[in-house]
């Protein structure tokens, strides 16, 4: 069967390979092609567009790049057009993938979603929508379930892929020296993979460097981004920089600073205690305060249904809270404690690994159906 798929960042991207490599294992006939980056290529899929010129958050970021957003959509009708796949495949990204969903409907083609957009966040009318344009919604997180019933729309709990990345995860024993780093407690620090991201919360998170002598500070770089902004950073020696190893940089980390995203299940997953961070321009972040319907940004919390990890958004986000709520969490420090019991509640509720198989068998299931 021929599949369409399409990942709009970082997260989506290494989700989406991991899905379609399950899709190869009961389809060896399959070929694919669409939008994602390097792990997509790496799983087999042919890509039109790398993710890289799209992942974008933020109102004026979004018109800045409406010409580029509005090309990548064009090119995506066209090849649907052409090609004509069995079935799309759309990964998070809800506002350019709303958009191909509603076209390929109208062209025919069948329309699964994996990873549900955030519509229960900020735009739950948008369910409406999913319900008219999707054929088949297999979902990550366990409570929405429950929301889409909500509009007489039966979809599909799969689990969390980042169980599934993580139970593939092998320690790098040599880590420290590898990187040269040195005979201290890390401080983990992952400022996101967005160029946007990154910009807006990275040079704060190292902010409160004087306050921690006996730790190092330990970036979580990523490749797609110039490594000459994180070589800015380094503070003659005191904060190191490492590329594409965050697993094993969380694996090492007395505690974490974490822009927030997947990146904070993640960690809470390996059991680091964290503090999540999130600031954009005040204006989107005005209007998403208005807009938005639940009461924590982090899925962590959203998970649990409570404060677990602390969140630091917007103005909150400043040097002195930053360091009053990191040295709560340290080794032994009973917020430390509270933190890792919370842990143990968010894994228990979001199962086993598994998802990306599972979502495989049931997608393969649902396109052999008479």
């Amino acid at each position: 069967m021929k599949y369409y798929l399409i990942a709009g960042e970082r997260s989506g991207d290494m989700h989406g390979a991991n899905l379609y490599k399950e899709i190869r294992k009961r389809d060896p006939e399959a070929e694919a092609m669409g939008i994602g980056g390097g792990y997509m290529h790496d799983a087999g899929v042919k890509l039109s567009k790398n993710y890289e010129e799209l992942a974008i958050i933020g109102l004026f970021e979004i018109i800045e790049k409406l010409g580029v957003i509005r090309s990548a959509l064009n090119q995506v009708k066209k090849e649907l057009v052409e090609n004509r796949p069995d079935v799309l495949i759309l990964i998070d990204y809800g506002g350019f993938n709303m958009r191909v969903a509603a076209f390929a409907k109208r062209l025919g083609v069948k329309v699964f979603y994996y990873i549900s957009p955030k519509i229960w966040a900020w735009n739950v009318k948008r369910a409406e929508k999913i319900k008219k344009f999707v054929d088949r919604m297999f979902v990550i997180l366990p409570f929405e379930k429950e929301f889409f019933a909500k509009f007489d729309y039966k979809v599909d709990y799969v689990g969390n892929p980042v169980l599934d990345a993580i139970s593939q995860f092998t320690p790098n024993p040599d880590f420290i020296k590898d990187n040269a780093l040195e005979d201290k407690p890390i401080i983990a620090v992952l400022p996101g993979s967005r160029s946007n991201e990154i910009e807006s919360t990275l040079f704060r998170m190292l902010s409160i460097l004087p306050a921690f002598p006996g730790h190092q500070f330990v970036v979580a770089g990523v490749d797609n981004y110039p490594s000459r902004y994180y070589e800015q950073f380094r503070r003659n020696g005191r904060v190191h920089i490492v590329y594409e190893q965050t697993y094993d940089l969380l694996h090492n980390a007395e505690v974490a600073i974490v822009t927030s995203g997947t990146a904070t299940l993640e960690t809470a997953i390996l059991r680091v205690p964290q503090v999540v961070v999130y600031r954009v321009n005040f204006i989107t972040y005005y209007v998403i305060k208005m807009l938005i319907k639940v009461n924590f940004i982090s899925l962590v919390n959203l998970i649990a249904g409570k404060e677990v990890v602390k969140e630091l958004i917007q103005n909150d986000f400043s040097p002195a809270n930053l360091r009053q709520e990191l040295q709560k969490i340290m080794m032994g420090e009973s917020g430390r404690l509270e933190i890792l019991k919370g842990y143990d509640d968010v894994i228990s509720k979001i199962g086993k690994p598994g998802a990306s198989e599972k979502a495989a068998e049931l997608m393969i299931g649902y396109l052999n159906e008479k």
